[in-house]
């Protein structure tokens, strides 16, 4: 059974105003197929100094946690083997290991741990 599912935001380019309904979507069907881990890929803003659907992301992501829908999650730019929660998610699934953002700070990306 796979449990990490990666879910690209940038390819839809959803309006921030869809973004709840959206990560609430990818939650329930994440629970639903038992995923431990799922990355959102959502760009960090074509200027680089933000990006509204990052901001979104993250907010919803941050209501989520704490409704304890899920565990936590983890911005990407804090992605290291260093971080708490990154550990704690490898442990939950090791095909995390090979992910190519591992160490790199990616600011365009979040990991969710359920």
């Amino acid at each position: 059974m796979k449990n990490y599912r990666i879910i690209n935001l940038e390819l839809t380019m959803p309006a921030v105003r869809d973004i709840p309904n959206r990560i609430a979507r990818e939650i329930r069907e994440a629970r639903r197929h038992q995923i431990r881990v799922m990355k959102l890929i959502h760009g960090y803003g074509s200027t680089g100094k933000g990006g509204k659907l990052r901001l979104a992301v993250r907010r919803e992501l941050t209501r989520a946690q704490d409704a304890r829908q899920i565990t936590c999650f983890i911005p990407g730019e804090q992605f290291s083997i260093f971080d708490a929660n990154t550990q704690r998610a490898l442990q939950a699934c090791a095909e995390l290991r090979r992910d190519p953002d591992l160490e790199r700070h990616n600011n365009g990306v979040t990991f969710i741990l359920f």
